[in-house]
């Protein structure tokens, strides 16, 4: 199968490079690259430049074309003709090399599937066991983790899901990707994440990234999915494996980050749920006050006091903005 990659990319020219010189080396090579580059300067395009990639394109947007959904949605638009899946990737991602391999076959195997996510490797350990898992672990498929406190927190305060991971529970808030075990199995999800994302080219026929997330887009993924999961069915293949190093050019200030953690985080739980019963809305008020103070308490517990600091009276000033300006769904 045919595939387009991706690539937006905001004031990260080195990360930009090293994720290239992955894609050089997959087993499948994509058949068309594209950059869709929103910086404010010309150090990426000079970077890529400077090594003849294989079907690599460039693009520079413009101010208003910047941003990660408008990046995304102008770079669709860019796609060749007959391309039959495309893939995204966040600029500060290495590829393991049978990736794409890994990943394109997912759709052969799955014919129904509308989309596919990759798995992150760097973020969490995991060690094969086969006994029961204690209070403070989490087990699938003969694997386990630890909870890590935050959600050991909320296990305590029946605050967590009871959903399997990439499947939002009624209060949102579900177990992320990252508690997917690296079995190498394929698994039915509900959203995966858009840095390690691929959809066939025809859903886009049918919609497009919201352009609601502005900027950076937090959670724009989850939307996506959210929307997409009521049209055909999405998978993780976390046989298809990455690195990702959390680049921290171009991110946005803390009190920017937390404040759209709080309404960004409403707004994708009310794209599945819109009218959630009392008791969901309690639990995903008490969820968001709970890791509200324990990312305050971080001030205390970590060196980095000010962002903590600073990621606090965003999330707060986020919650108290719900009373006054919901965030509007797009129709």
């Amino acid at each position: 199968m045919t595939c387009s990659l991706i690539i937006c990319t905001y004031q990260r020219p080195k990360a930009v490079l090293e994720l290239l010189n992955s894609v050089e080396q997959q087993r499948l090579y994509p058949d068309q690259i594209l950059i869709i580059d929103g910086s404010i300067d010309a150090a990426t395009k000079e970077c890529v430049k400077q090594r003849k990639f294989k079907n690599l394109e460039y693009f520079k947007v413009t101010e208003q074309e910047r941003g990660l959904t408008r990046q995304r949605n102008y770079g669709i638009g860019k796609t060749a003709k007959g391309v039959e899946i495309l893939c995204f990737l966040d600029d500060d991602i290495i590829l393991e090399n049978d990736y794409f391999e890994k990943l394109v076959t997912t759709y052969s195997v799955y014919p129904k599937a509308i989309g596919v996510g990759g798995y992150i490797t760097n973020e969490v350990s995991w060690e094969k066991n086969k006994n029961a898992p204690n209070f403070e672990e989490f087990k699938m498929d003969g694997h386990i983790r630890k909870l890590g406190s935050r959600n050991l927190l909320r296990k305590k305060l029946s605050l967590l899901s009871n959903q399997p991971p990439g499947v939002m529970p009624e209060f949102s808030n579900g177990l992320s990707i990252g508690f997917l075990p690296p079995s190498g199995k394929v698994y039915p999800v509900e959203f995966f994440m858009g840095g390690v994302a691929s959809y066939r080219k025809s859903l886009f026929k049918k919609m497009s990234f919201s352009e609601y997330f502005d900027g950076y887009g937090l959670y724009e993924d989850m939307d996506f999915c959210l929307r997409a999961s009521k049209v055909g069915q999405l998978y993780v293949n976390t046989a298809a494996r990455v690195a990702h190093f959390h680049e921290q050019a171009g991110r946005p200030d803390k009190f920017k980050y937390g404040k759209m953690v709080i309404r960004n985080g409403w707004y994708v739980w009310r794209i599945k749920y819109p009218r959630p019963d009392l008791n969901a809305r309690l639990k995903w008020h008490g969820t968001a006050f709970l890791l509200t103070l324990v990312r305050l308490g971080n001030v205390i517990t970590t060196q980095n006091r000010k962002e903590a600091f600073t990621e606090s009276l965003g999330r707060i000033a986020g919650w108290w903005s719900l009373l006054l300006n919901r965030p509007t769904h797009e129709v």
